[in-house]
């Protein structure tokens, strides 16, 4: 007999919950952290434990009318508010509003040698006086070792640490709690992990000489979440945290067709573009052109009033633009208006993780509708980077439910079993795949351009002669004499002697990529 899920009605409520007011974090824990409960953040040194609390303390005080208690026993308030300013924030706007209460706690390993019988009845008093002095919905206590410095008696300190998680949910705070990890066990006493209603862990690690930040919920009592590591970055807008496993396949697909700028292209790809919010792979080996379509992708975006935002790893802003007005496309008159960002740095400069952060970021600040990646194959530390592909998949999602279009260029080997073979593997993730060659013939090389694929639309099966002028990028006509297709000098040699003719559509069988 098949069991029959219970209505919703009968399920009963969710537990309440508080924003947290972090990009991505509250996507992760399902709407934020638990509403009168203390949750506790450990980590390692230099992970961000007090960063994130002091973000918790900020928001809830500026976007959701809950003010807040910072509590620290190893800072002083001079030191917190100078540490967040870099991130943006003003502490001490916020305590002359009362709107947040700092209170640094001086604990001294001999005094707590010295008393003997050791208990929290002062701290409690000092933490209600200033939950009332602003009205605190929200406190931070940072961090829980130092309270327990120096006391040896593990009975004791099992006690006022459940009391302590006690006194919080009886006063209905909303609460975090920073600890340090512990050498054999989560934290350092192997008890804060267990009378917490939701755990998060940070970590900080270095990989190849790279650091990434990333956070885990451990545990969440009574409310599913995400369970993945999920990279964070600390940037000058606070922290922001990338939601992985939050991605699904439910993002609208609009049926807008954009222009890539070339004429030809277009003809190529049923005659009107590319489809807005589409993902577009530009793959060939060195020197066919890959940064150029790019460029020329991102300036037909701002030439219609739009927005472009180009990401390269190979070349600076100054060089890029340079090279791009040679062939007639002028990225510079761009940048002057406004419409087009370039953020040009080497792979190395940090962690994959922290790059795909970054690109979320600019992504919601500048709202393009255009983004270029130039290319991804050089986001690789190694040939066979099996992080890479999951980013790429991650920042494509994310595009497509921002309806932006996404251009990614990829370097192919000049050698191998098949140009169509992209150095990670990414042109199932793509909507339209060009494959751009070098063609050595003749004692010439002439480039060359196919579609590969284009979901949705018809496509042409043509092989194209592709060439850079003044005005921009082109793609030749096939032209063909003696039933053979003729490129470069051929190809102008016959037209002068009037041999051959150029077969200005695609073959009869066009293609319709239906997935």
């Amino acid at each position: 007999m098949t069991k029959k899920t219970p209505p919703a009605a009968k399920r009963g409520e969710p537990i309440a919950k508080a924003a947290i007011g972090i990009v991505g974090l509250d996507e992760v824990t399902g709407g934020g952290l638990p509403r009168g409960r203390p949750t506790l953040v450990v980590g390692g040194p230099g992970c961000g434990k007090t960063m994130l609390a002091a973000e918790f303390i900020v928001q809830g005080a500026t976007r959701f009318g809950e003010n807040g208690v910072f509590m620290m026993f190893e800072e002083n308030a001079e030191e917190l508010a100078a540490n967040v300013r870099s991130l943006g924030f003003d502490l001490d706007a916020l305590v002359r509003e009362k709107k947040v209460a700092i209170d640094y706690v001086r604990v001294e390993r001999s005094e707590i040698e010295e008393t003997g019988l050791y208990d929290l009845d002062g701290l409690f008093i000092r933490l209600a006086w200033a939950i009332e002095s602003v009205g605190a919905r929200r406190v931070v206590l940072d961090t829980i070792e130092a309270l327990f410095s120096g006391l040896d008696n593990h009975a004791v300190l099992r006690a006022e640490l459940r009391r302590l998680f006690r006194w919080l949910k009886d006063r209905g705070m909303t609460a975090i709690i920073t600890s340090e990890r512990g050498a054999t066990t989560l934290t350092r006493y192997g008890l804060e992990e267990y009378v917490a209603d939701c755990v998060i862990e940070l970590d900080h690690r270095v990989t190849d000489q790279i650091s990434t930040r990333r956070l885990r919920v451990v545990k969440y009592r009574g409310s599913p979440h995400g369970t993945n590591e999920y990279p964070f970055l600390i940037g000058h807008d606070g922290i922001s945290v990338l939601p992985i496993t939050s991605l699904r396949l439910d993002h609208d697909a609009p049926a807008t067709r954009l222009s890539t700028g070339i004429a030809k292209l277009d003809e190529m790809l049923g005659g009107k573009g590319v489809f807005r919010g589409s993902s577009v792979l530009v793959s060939g080996t060195p020197g066919t052109g890959k940064s150029s379509i790019g460029a020329s992708v991102a300036a037909a975006a701002c030439g219609r009033g739009g927005r472009g935002l180009l990401f390269a790893y190979e070349e600076s802003a100054s060089q890029l633009i340079r090279n791009m007005k040679s062939i007639g496309v002028d990225l510079g008159r761009w940048t002057r208006r406004g419409l087009l960002q370039i953020h040009a740095s080497r792979p190395t400069l940090q962690g994959l993780e922290q790059h795909l952060v970054f690109m979320y970021d600019e992504v919601r600040e500048f709202a393009p509708d255009v983004v270029v990646v130039d290319p991804i194959s050089n986001l690789g530390a190694a040939r066979e980077d099996t992080a890479l592909r999951p980013t790429l998949m991650r920042l494509i999602d994310f595009l497509k439910q921002s309806h932006v279009t996404g251009v990614f260029t990829s370097l192919v080997g000049d050698h191998g079993t098949s140009l169509a073979e992209t150095q990670i593997g990414v042109s199932s993730l793509m909507d339209t795949w060009l494959l751009l060659s070098n063609l050595e013939a003749n004692g010439e090389r002439t480039r060359t351009l196919q579609v590969v694929k284009s979901r949705g639309m018809p496509h042409s099966n043509q092989v194209r002669e592709f060439v850079f002028s003044d005005d921009g990028v082109d793609l030749i006509d096939v032209y063909v004499d003696d039933d053979q297709v003729l490129t470069g000098r051929r190809r102008l040699g016959a037209q002068r002697v009037g041999r051959g003719a150029s077969v200005t559509k695609p073959a009869p069988a066009r293609r319709r990529t239906a997935r």
